[in-house]
């Protein structure tokens, strides 16, 4: 008896252990990325950087404003395109979907996920960028390369679908099937049902979803850095280039060395990126919490 309180108490400790270690681990990236960014805050104050639109790094002149515009754009695009097509799939293969139809989607989800992301970047040279600037853009632009947020946010809407479908799925499957039958039974059809019944008892388990979904989306790097152009200005549409905060890493970073602040500056846009993950993802959270604790 005693030594299975003895082993009780060691596993619930180590338990506790990995949890507390899990929390220091994200307050730990956050200040070593704070501490490497200090000599560009030294030189420059915090708003003057990230609402200066100036990029000119051999001057020492950071300005982020580009960066972080481009990243909203591509995000918002890519969470505006996947979220209509992932909901309404998740909807057909839980409600509608015949058990063969949903193996061979789930084989093709998972085919989808498990692909590089720079093969989803080669994808988008090849075949979203032409469209863009050949079919699309001529109806609204004289001339567009095609290296657009729109590219980029195309690619990434594609590349977070299938986890948004898989989520979508396993949160629909895990409604009670008396609710089903509770409003068929009322006289309501199947849509009515999913999106009445289904969808609200859901809720929060999509926005969750959709919070996670973002967070791979603002993180992504090769494939959008082959496809949006990567051009230091503030994109006023869809069809212009842009150059989100992760392509700006990933493209510069072993130049780091040559400038003086640089590197300093580099990860300060790291920090940036995790910043906008964190209050996105706490800010999103009450969201839930508020509409868990209404219900």
């Amino acid at each position: 008896m005693l030594n299975r309180i003895v082993k009780n108490k060691i596993a619930g400790g180590l338990m506790f252990t990995i949890t507390v270690a899990s929390i220091l681990l994200v307050v730990f990236i956050g200040l070593g990325l704070y501490l490497k960014s200090v000599p560009v805050f030294e030189h420059t104050s915090f708003w003057h950087l990230i609402s200066s639109s100036d990029w000119k790094p051999g001057k020492g002149e950071f300005g982020f404003l580009p960066f972080i515009a481009g990243t909203v754009w591509v995000t918002v695009i890519a969470v505006v395109l996947a979220i209509p097509i992932a909901l309404f799939t998740a909807l057909y293969l839980t409600e509608y979907s015949k058990s063969y139809i949903r193996r061979w989607v789930f084989t093709a989800l998972d085919i989808l996920a498990g692909i590089p992301s720079v093969v989803y970047g080669v994808w988008g040279t090849l075949f979203i960028v032409p469209w863009i600037s050949e079919k699309l853009a001529p109806h609204f632009v004289e001339y567009s390369t095609g290296y657009t947020a729109l590219a980029g946010g195309i690619v990434l809407g594609v590349m977070i679908l299938p986890l948004l479908i898989s989520l979508f799925v396993e949160i629909f499957s895990a409604v009670p099937k008396e609710y089903r039958d509770a409003s068929l039974s009322l006289g309501a059809t199947k849509w009515q049902t999913s999106k009445h019944v289904i969808i609200r008892k859901t809720l929060p388990g999509i926005i969750a979803a959709v919070i996670l979904s973002v967070s791979r989306a603002l993180g992504e790097t090769i494939a959008v850095l082959m496809v949006c152009g990567n051009v230091p200005l503030i994109p006023h549409s869809v069809l212009e280039s842009c150059y989100p905060l992760p392509a700006l890493i990933a493209n510069n970073y072993g130049e780091m060395l040559s400038v003086p602040l640089y590197e300093s500056a580099l990860m300060l846009a790291a920090f940036l990126l995790f910043i906008v993950v964190f209050i996105f993802n706490a800010s999103s959270r009450a969201v839930i919490y508020k509409i868990v604790k209404s219900r």
